[in-house]
């Protein structure tokens, strides 16, 4: 076992899981972790790993059969965050696994039709979809966003921007929120459309980032866009609640892989530090050396007991909602300082190479920060936790 391993959690794994965590171990060590660094320089990586990863399952991972997918609990989905951490590159799960915040609302809330038109050739890896809710001035302000997009026969005629749109540039099908009643504020009058991706009208703009280089991150124009009504994905007007149960299990996979990064950069750490020798012994043997790296373990099992109790709350129900948005958004929070703190220690401990391209630690260094902003920021979760409270 690899000091970046969990100790066994059968209450939590069963031998089913611990068999689909091989296979996805393998699968990641085999077609991704050995290529990722070139990936990354490129800013892109290869659209015919979309298909592969669904020969082996992990695109239809928690879906209906119908819809061909394959039925799996919560922890399979933590399996997917943690096993894909290892690559130590958040663009290539952020992409590749778009479809995990972009089907849900359609899956949910939408008619059987648009399902069966959208679903199963994501989950074939023969299509890619995006979710477009942050807008420009927004932000994390979901309820005021200003895309409108106004009834006109059968079509919707859309105008508006989205930004900082994971899988934008490459999206065939965009799950898009919108005001549909300017009149109403807030949340209300908010809808959810589903816009193909060669709409006419509909301009994207690559951005380049801080780190994440190889996920696809587009700025997203609409520009009168012609939507069927046919599109709409539940009750007109009645969108906002599909996405804050969106919300929640982006924020709970992304605490996952929070972990699994921390991992990494603790493992990073350990080898270089057990390697390298100053004055005759292995730098791992000095004691400020053993209490960063004790510092980073107890950081990373806290965060972790944390996300893993709170699925197993959500899989049992044995929470009321509001308790269990709250301890969402505070997973997320304890997991996501708990990498910042690891990367951050683990770059110190590995002195200049640290600050080299090609080790892991740098990579998961930069992008520290879109764990911490994506999904709601820190500071957006707090009060959101506070408020589901009674704070």
């Amino acid at each position: 076992m690899e000091f970046l391993d969990a100790p066994p959690q059968p209450h939590y794994f069963t031998p089913e899981h611990e068999q689909f965590r091989a296979g996805l171990r393998a699968f990641i060590a085999r077609e991704i972790t050995p290529f990722v660094d070139e990936w990354d320089e490129a800013e892109t990586f290869p659209r015919a790993l979309y298909e592969r990863a669904a020969e082996l399952g992990v695109q239809g991972l928690g879906y209906p059969e119908a819809y061909g997918g394959t039925p799996a609990d919560l922890f399979h989905q933590l399996i997917v965050a943690e096993e894909f951490a290892r690559c130590a590159c958040g663009g290539v799960s952020a992409s590749l696994n778009s479809h995990s915040i972009a089907l849900p609302p359609i899956l949910k809330a939408g008619s059987e039709a648009i399902r069966q038109r959208v679903i199963p050739p994501v989950l074939a890896g023969r299509r890619i979809a995006a979710l477009a809710v942050t807008e420009p001035g927004g932000g994390s302000d979901v309820a005021h966003l200003r895309t409108r997009a106004v009834r006109d026969g059968d079509h919707y005629v859309v105008d508006g921007e989205k930004t900082f749109i994971t899988s934008g540039m490459r999206a065939d099908f965009i799950t898009t929120a919108v005001r549909t009643d300017p009149s109403v504020p807030g949340a209300e009058g908010i809808s959810v459309l589903v816009i193909d991706g060669d709409t006419p009208g509909l301009t994207r703009t690559a951005l380049r980032k801080m780190g994440w280089w190889c996920s696809d991150t587009a700025h997203l124009r609409f520009d009168g866009c012609r939507v069927p009504v046919a599109n709409l994905v539940g009750e007109e007007h009645r969108g906002f609640r599909v996405f804050m149960d969106n919300f929640n299990s982006e924020r709970l996979f992304m605490a996952a892989q929070a972990c699994g990064l921390a991992g990494v950069c603790l493992q990073e750490a350990l080898d270089w530090t057990r390697q390298r020798q100053v004055a005759g012994s292995a730098l791992s043997q000095r004691q400020v050396v053993r209490h960063k790296l004790m510092d980073m373990t107890v950081r990373i099992d806290a965060a972790r007991a944390l996300v893993y109790d709170l699925a197993w709350r959500i899989q049992h129900a044995q929470a009321r909602p509001a308790q269990l948005v709250a301890r969402a958004c505070l997973a997320k929070v304890q997991a996501t300082q708990a990498l910042q703190f690891c990367a951050d220690q683990a770059v110190q401990l590995l002195g200049g190479m640290g600050f080299m391209r090609g080790t892991k630690s740098e990579r998961i260094y930069r992008e520290v920060k879109v764990m911490m902003i994506g999904g709601g920021s820190e500071e957006v979760l707090k009060d959101l936790a506070a408020r589901q409270l009674g704070v």
